[in-house]
């Protein structure tokens, strides 16, 4: 069992938002990912999706999208990300779902010997005064602090010993310069062995595909960075 990343996936097959606007690599994107993804990842293996998988604004208008998704090979787990604007109950979520696929609110998954954890997580300030960051963001940051925990406090109950421990979070777990943060601190705290996170873009001009902090490895992996190929991260 190999496991693999990608975030930010946007797809659009039920509704109409075009991303090749967005620059040559998200031409014909949807083609690219499934012949990437079924060139490396077999059935056996597990691929994570870090957030911003459907452009849909309710349930409903994800079933293309997930019928696409459940076509793939491999057991997927996903999370929320900014855009997932249909994400509602986690329940009705959960009862949408193809074969296969696991969705992570505030709980972890168990797979082998892996235990997966996740949530969309939020922006870190770029410094003590931080004049972008607003008081909605501080709200937002110390609320998804929480969630945070309550999905590795799940992990931890579910680790057994010798298990390798995988936390997704959509957006960057950390500032521009790499600081710790909330997040950060409690990946090192559960002794979490791999963070997958995505949100980035070529547009946002920063980005390192591979962050080695105090013991944890980070993986950016959103999908226009990754040439639209799902990264081996174990």
């Amino acid at each position: 069992m190999k496991i693999f990343a990608i975030s930010d996936l946007h797809l659009s097959l039920e509704v109409e938002k075009p991303m090749d606007v967005f620059g040559g690599a998200w031409e014909n994107y949807t083609e690219k990912i499934r012949e990437n993804w079924q060139n490396v990842v077999s059935d056996e293996d597990i691929v994570l999706v870090a957030g911003d998988i459907s452009w849909a604004m309710k349930l409903e208008e994800t079933k293309k999208d997930f019928e696409f998704l459940g076509s793939l090979k491999g057991t997927k787990i996903i999370i929320k990300g900014n855009h997932e604007y249909w994400w509602n109950s986690i329940s009705a979520v959960r009862n949408v779902l193809p074969e296969n696929t696991y969705a992570l609110q505030n709980d972890a998954v168990r797979i082998g010997n892996c235990v997966f954890a996740g949530t969309r997580g939020w922006v870190v300030p770029e410094s003590a005064n931080d004049v972008n960051f607003t008081e909605h963001d501080q709200k937002m940051y110390e609320r998804e602090k929480i969630r945070l925990k309550l999905t590795l406090d799940d992990m931890k109950r579910k680790r057994q010993e010798g298990d390798l421990t995988v936390c997704m979070i959509h957006y960057p777990p950390f500032n521009s310069k790499r600081e710790n943060s909330y997040f950060t601190e409690l990946f090192e705290q559960y002794q979490v062995d791999v963070v997958v996170y995505g949100h980035l873009h070529k547009s946002a001009g920063r980005f390192e595909n591979i962050t080695a902090k105090n013991g944890v490895k980070y993986y950016l992996t959103s999908a226009d960075l990754i040439d639209m190929k799902p990264v081996e991260i174990i």
